[in-house]
């Protein structure tokens, strides 16, 4: 990931107040790493082949922890051509080459009777660890579904998913065990002015990062061509005079 303070400096003046009122919003405390301006933005259709490629890259174990079965390649696949955008909310951390590092989905209930429910799944690439991806994601998570006016948040894990249990317990969910798996649920409380205001916030912020680097990476592929080409310019040049 990119090191927050080279990319606070290098946004434009109105992006730099916009992060600025995401970690000063209420329930944000900067002298915490949780105050820090992670960009997590919403992802779509258009970024299957990177939701693709990251969970595939997820080994064995993780693949285990994350379906809550050995996954093989096929399964992953089918999982992703079946994410339906239009119903569900996922929301992705990306690096500087514009790779999905950290995922998370948000499926909402299919049941009518339970439309104010929703379950929450994450995945964080292994290079990607112990930097806080998997209690971020699960914070913008929360936000989405108490503005979309979901009030319990569910979480199904394997027992031995000690850190995803440990994110639901520091939200405050009460966790039900039942051998090999549990069971977590959060309430969550309705939608307000706050939550509202900071979902925008942190959704611009996660937009202007992803623009910018897009934008340094084509930069540098460019740059990287334009040394290709004289390299060939003097190498040519070489031979002429051979």
């Amino acid at each position: 990931m990119v090191d927050p303070t080279r990319w606070f400096k290098s946004l434009p003046l109105q992006a730099q107040a916009v992060a600025r009122a995401a970690s000063s919003a209420p329930g944000a405390r900067p002298n915490t790493p949780s105050s820090v301006v992670v960009p997590i933005r919403s992802i779509g259709p258009g970024q299957l082949d990177r939701i693709e490629n990251h969970l595939l890259e997820l080994d064995a174990h993780d693949r285990y922890l994350r379906f809550g079965y050995a996954a093989n390649d096929e399964q992953i696949r089918r999982y992703v051509a079946q994410l339906n955008f239009e119903r569900d909310e996922l929301f992705g951390i990306f690096n500087r080459r514009l790779e999905l590092i950290a995922m998370a989905h948000l499926a909402f209930s299919l049941d009518p009777q339970y439309t104010s429910c929703a379950e929450f799944g994450v995945s964080v690439s292994k290079s990607a660890r112990g930097r806080g991806y998997g209690s971020r994601l699960f914070e913008r998570a929360v936000m989405h579904a108490r503005n979309e006016g979901v009030q319990m948040l569910f979480i199904h894990a394997l027992s031995e998913n000690t850190a995803m249990l440990r994110i639901a317990r520091k939200a405050g969910a009460d966790i039900e065990r039942d051998g090999s798996e549990s069971e977590a649920h959060l309430r969550l409380p309705p939608a307000d002015f706050d939550s509202r205001v900071t979902e925008l916030v942190n959704e611009r912020v996660a937009i202007t990062d992803y623009h910018l680097k897009a934008q340094a990476r084509q930069f540098w592929g460019i740059l990287a061509m334009l040394q290709e080409i004289r390299q060939g310019v003097r190498e040519a040049r070489e031979r002429v005079r051979g």
